[in-house]
């Protein structure tokens, strides 16, 4: 049975997915940010709610009783004034209020009071003034404490007018924004200092160890010791057992290949002595092509099994090398434009990689008539771009194109011995490096082979 859920649960549910998706894309990516924020955010927004909460407490108390203790004194000068209502008794007041008090008070003509302000929403200040006038002097009165930033002014009802008190806000209101700002980030500062001094040892093995793995899938020598806490050094262990197992696993296939090799050549050779002893004839020919083509497709074979496993990677310039592929196409008839843009010394495994490049442009020869040969070199990356004007292949068989012994309908993944396996040898090699291929249109009208491997 199927749940009908409203139609306001599910925009509730696209709008909170749309947020954590925004979310997610907006937090930083690297580990070492991210630790960051997860050791230091949870810090700051528990430091600063408890800070908010206590230390708001404890200001809203000393702003209640100074509040109070100004009330109160104001209150006193009142009664001071009643009990003898003449000027010279209030000027006395008034210089005693100046001089002891702090208070600025004014004798003004009866009159309506002015009309309340507009309070601030989060004053404290004006709800404890107010609180502690009606308490302590119970008339009508009118206070602003907006108008002046620095002063606050009460006017209150007496028997003769009205008393015009001003007093500096800081004698009845305990400022607190200032020591919540430097509390705040003086605590936030050392707590960066300490993630940061203890994170940069957390993360540095962990770098070590992505280091480490891009060098041993390049074919590059690792040097890699494992430090740093227990779950990164088991990581790192592990790490060192797998590359062991790998190394081992390709000296056997090398050594088992090695054998192959040889004792099927051995045999070969056997054929062509024996072949060399028949008298000439049509079908003495057609035994040798057998035993020649024979000998070719156990070369491609054995050529794809070994890759480039146990070469080690060096520095390689690709300006002699493409200059080489340029002159045996070009032997071949085939006329050929090679380019490169960026620092021609790239570091490789280069036996490897000249076959990888010379399976491609071997492809591009055997069905196109010009070939153009683009290398790039930017951005940590090693670009190289293999263009023919032939026929091309579909771009729904281009994957089947890489497919060890895999023969589409123009053939065009064939090596020379036709075997199938030129593509498929190439993108091996490339793997290997860290990078691929990838088969495209070219703009001469045939096959475009990109390889792309970091450097």
């Amino acid at each position: 049975m199927s749940i009908i859920l409203p139609s306001y649960v599910k925009r509730t549910g696209d709008a909170w997915r749309s947020s954590a998706r925004w979310i997610a894309e907006q937090m930083p990516k690297g580990l070492y940010a991210r630790s960051l924020l997860i050791v230091i955010l949870p810090m700051v927004l528990l430091q600063g709610v408890i800070a908010y909460f206590f230390m708001e407490r404890h200001w809203q108390q000393v702003t209640m009783r100074m509040s109070a203790s100004v009330v109160g004194e104001i209150a006193t000068i009142i009664e001071l004034y009643e009990s003898n209502p003449t000027q010279a008794n209030f000027d006395v007041i008034d210089r005693a209020a100046t001089r002891r008090l702090g208070l600025d008070i004014d004798l003004l003509p009866r009159q309506p009071l002015p009309p309340a302000t507009t309070k601030p929403f989060f004053s404290i200040l004006d709800t404890y003034l107010s609180r502690e006038l009606s308490r302590q002097i119970a008339r009508p009165f009118w206070i602003d404490t907006v108008g002046k930033s620095n002063f606050v002014e009460m006017r209150i009802q007496v028997e003769n007018g009205i008393l015009r008190a001003i007093t500096h806000r800081n004698q009845a209101y305990a400022s607190n924004s200032h020591i919540f700002i430097v509390w705040m980030v003086s605590a936030s500062l050392v707590l960066l200092a300490v993630a940061i001094a203890f994170l940069r040892n957390q993360i540095r093995p962990i770098l070590r160890l992505v280091i480490a793995a891009e060098d041993f899938g390049k074919g590059r020598d690792v040097d890699f010791h494992p430090a740093g806490a227990r779950e990164v050094r088991r990581a790192g262990h592990a790490f060192l057992e797998m590359r062991d197992r790998i190394e081992r696993t390709i000296d056997q296939r090398t050594a088992m290949l090695s054998g192959v090799s040889h004792d099927l050549r051995t045999i070969l050779t056997r054929f062509k002595l024996s072949l060399a002893m028949f008298p000439e004839g049509l079908e003495l020919d057609a035994l040798q092509g057998d035993v020649t083509e024979m000998q070719r497709m156990l070369e491609a074979y054995l050529e794809f099994a070994r890759g480039s496993g146990g070469e080690v990677a060096a520095e390689t310039d690709m300006r002699d090398m493409l200059d080489q592929l340029r002159a045996d196409a070009e032997r071949h008839g085939h006329p050929t434009h090679v380019s490169l843009s960026g620092d021609p010394l790239v570091r490789v495994r280069p036996n490897g990689f000249k076959r990888l490049v010379t399976n491609l442009v071997a492809n591009a020869q055997r069905y196109g008539k010009t070939i153009s040969i683009e290398a790039i070199n930017a951005d940590h990356f090693l670009v190289i771009h293999v263009d023919d004007d032939g026929p091309g292949i579909p771009p729904e068989k281009r994957q089947d194109a890489f497919r060890p012994f895999v023969r589409l309908d123009e053939a065009r993944n064939q090596d020379e011995s036709g075997t199938g396996l030129g593509l498929a040898i190439a993108r091996d090699i490339a793997r290997t490096h860290g990078g691929d291929i990838e088969l495209t249109t070219s703009p001469l009208g045939g096959l475009r082979a990109s390889v792309k491997v970091p450097v």
